[in-house]
């Protein structure tokens, strides 16, 4: 079944399940989650509302699509590769999906209906940690070390009040203003913040270093490795 976004038969567009899932993502990219509704949908595809109900249920079917489309998008690991590898890739690859979508970061575990490609994620990601040698429980444990750090520097680098382009601007203006009462903010911002080159996202790369080193040492029989604070 398809819908016209226009009465023009010269512009018809047709509409499908996934054009209204695309909507809504652009919608909640432009705006937030909230912004999301079925009438700003419905505007952002130039329809009625009423016409998205030949596509989806509701909202609740719209977000449980929206979410899976954002996993769809982060690379799925390789169980016949390095483990360490694929975890990093997989990670970075989450990272930059929750960059372009921030709305998504407390949406991404939520859903009670998950879609095909977040069940293939899951199922690729555990796939990948029991080839390394961990045990079912480690596997469960490290999967959860991994997802919670990376939502939560995807949280943190979205609520950050300035980005790479802007931070010397607004680090001079703590310093003029607070840096007396403040000497190791003061500090940190002359000796590492307001350093030529610096970005906060080369901090996911280091604790995504530790925490990688710290898993391999839990699997059994692997020699410790060396301290890795750098990109596998």
């Amino acid at each position: 079944m398809t819908q016209s976004v226009s009465e023009s038969p010269a512009e018809r567009v047709p509409l499908s399940r996934e054009r209204v899932l695309r909507g809504a993502v652009a919608v909640a990219d432009a705006a937030g989650i909230g912004a999301l509704t079925m009438r700003s949908l419905a505007t952002e595809l130039g329809v009625k509302p009423m016409s998205l109900y030949h596509y989806v249920a509701g909202k609740d079917e719209i977000l449980d699509g929206i979410v899976d489309l954002v996993f769809s998008e982060i690379e799925l690991p390789a169980a016949d590769g390095d483990w360490r590898s694929q975890m990093r890739r997989r990670a970075t690859s989450a990272r930059l999906a929750l960059r372009r979508h921030p709305w998504a970061i407390g949406l991404m575990e939520s859903r009670a209906n998950p879609g095909p490609a977040t069940l293939r994620h899951h199922d690729a990601t555990l796939g990948t940690l029991r080839s390394a040698g961990f045990s079912v429980a480690m596997t469960a444990h490290a999967y959860a070390l991994l997802d919670s750090y990376i939502y939560g520097f995807a949280l943190q680098e979205s609520a950050l009040p300035f980005n790479s382009e802007t931070v010397t601007e607004a680090t001079d203006a703590f310093m003029r203003h607070l840096a007396g009462e403040y000497p190791h903010l003061a500090e940190m911002a002359t000796e590492h913040i307001m350093r030529p080159g610096y970005d906060f996202g080369s901090e996911f790369e280091i604790g995504l270093g530790v925490i990688l080193d710290a898993l391999t040492r839990s699997i059994p029989g692997r020699l410790q490795p060396a301290p890795s604070l750098a990109a596998d």
